[in-house]
């Protein structure tokens, strides 16, 4: 299969800081499997909430071909804090056998909690440039989840019937005259606003949108970040217009806007032309209007002013860590359950069909990538035609916790603009000096 073109640092996503949910041990007593044998009980702490109901069906196909393993499943996202949730696990002393981690950051953060996966088929696998956040002296501390990306989404219907090109929005001015175009027929296209911007997700602003602004100062390389002991916001004014933008001509009020409502009762429901999200929200759109994420929607980079080369954001969301505290029979089947998910052919197909994932490994059928943002993200990648992730290379808690919480304070005109970027400057160079 052809390898996918990544740029240096196309890695990690959705800053977490760690800790973690479930965790049995492996022996308990009384657990057998259907043989009389004793069970292995493998506790999974994963954080997608988008594939939850498709994994517990997977993981119940391999506990079919595997009697003697249990596996048992929390998921905590979507709204909730996946970090804090894992943390508190760990600190309880109820640690799972397998939780996600993000980058570099995560890895220094749980780094004596992480068992060396390099000798799995599923890292043999890996496409080239995915371990790189994840590989700490030739050991490979996790394995990826997938390949995302995200941009603007908009609904191709309502820029057709508005009469708008978006393969001629290349810039911030043509995003903007295009925000209001749509914003003067609201009415006659049944919009209720432009944008959703959902300013209740500190990671979708900073995380994701922030990303899309300082990858360039950092090469695109979430190690280079990773190593950084400044932040300059060197596009930092493109930045402030891009939110500025989407805050004006978004649902107000935008700071309490969470996910649910901009995914499912805004751009779903076809009340809002566009969104800032990534190819992880078909199946929440394909629950409401199926015609509608398979055919109805497109993605295009979000304009970064002074940028001449831009592109979509894209990297792995997130890695599958196997806690190497866990005794040796859980890891083994922690690993062995994680090989099966990515090499076998069962998983593969549960992989492309069902978790309807851009693979992150060699050796998948890519012209079953359905979906038009999965498969604008895929020919972006083959294009070269992306930017890094290199938000897991952030100081850990910074960009939700400073970041994000900051631009809430400037949505809720409680601070400047400057007041955001001068604490968080302040606020990555206290925390590389500690």
């Amino acid at each position: 299969m052809k390898e996918l073109k990544f740029s240096k640092g196309l890695l990690a996503s959705v800053l977490l800081s760690a800790g973690a949910l479930a965790a049995c041990s492996s022996g308990d007593e009384g657990s057998t499997a259907e043989g009389g044998g004793e069970q292995v009980t493998v506790d999974i702490f994963q954080f997608k909430v988008e594939f939850k109901d498709q994994f517990e069906d997977v993981v119940a196909q391999y506990e079919e071909e595997n009697p003697d393993v249990n596996i048992e499943i929390t998921t905590v996202g979507g709204g909730e804090d996946y970090g804090a949730a894992l943390r508190s696990r760990f600190a309880s002393g109820n640690e799972p056998a397998i939780f996600n981690i993000g980058g570099p950051q995560d890895v220094a953060d749980w780094k004596d909690n992480l068992t060396d996966l390099s000798d799995t088929g599923a890292a043999d696998a890996a496409l080239e440039g995915t371990l790189d956040g994840v590989t700490v002296e030739s050991e490979v501390l996790g394995l990826p989840y997938n390949q995302e990306g995200y941009g603007f989404i908009y609904n191709t219907r309502l820029f057709e019937e508005a009469g708008i090109d978006a393969a001629s929005i290349t810039d911030y001015a043509s995003l903007e005259e295009a925000v209001k175009t749509l914003d003067s027929k609201k009415d006659e296209l049944g919009l209720e606003s432009v944008f959703a911007l959902p300013g209740k997700e500190t990671w979708v602003t900073g995380l994701h949108l922030s990303n899309t602004f300082l990858a360039p100062e950092f090469d695109n390389n979430v190690l280079t970040a990773y190593d950084a002991d400044t932040v300059e916001f060197e596009y930092g004014e493109g930045f402030k217009k891009i939110l500025d933008l989407q805050n004006e001509y978004s649902k107000q009020p935008t700071v309490s806007l969470d996910y649910s409502q901009q995914v499912e009762e805004l751009f779903s429901l076809e009340r809002v032309a566009i969104i800032q999200q990534g190819n992880w929200v078909h199946g929440s759109i394909a629950g409401i209007d199926q015609e509608l994420a398979d055919s109805g929607v497109g993605m295009m980079p979000i304009p970064v002013e002074g940028l001449e080369d831009g592109g979509l954001p894209v990297g792995v969301p997130m890695y599958w860590g196997v806690n190497s505290n866990q005794d040796e029979e859980v890891v083994t089947a922690a690993k062995d359950f994680l090989d099966w998910l990515y090499t076998s052919d069962t998983g593969k197909t549960a992989v492309l069909e069902d978790f309807k994932f851009i693979p992150a490994y060699e050796g998948y059928d890519t012209s079953k990538i359905t979906d038009p943002m999965s498969k604008a993200i895929y020919d972006a990648s083959e294009a070269g035609e992306t930017i890094g992730w290199v938000f897991m290379g952030y100081p850990t808690g910074w960009g939700e916790d400073e970041l994000g919480a900051g631009i809430q304070k400037y949505l809720s005109d409680e601070a400047s603009w400057e007041e955001v970027v001068d604490s968080a400057k302040a606020a990555w160079e206290t925390s590389r000096g500690e």
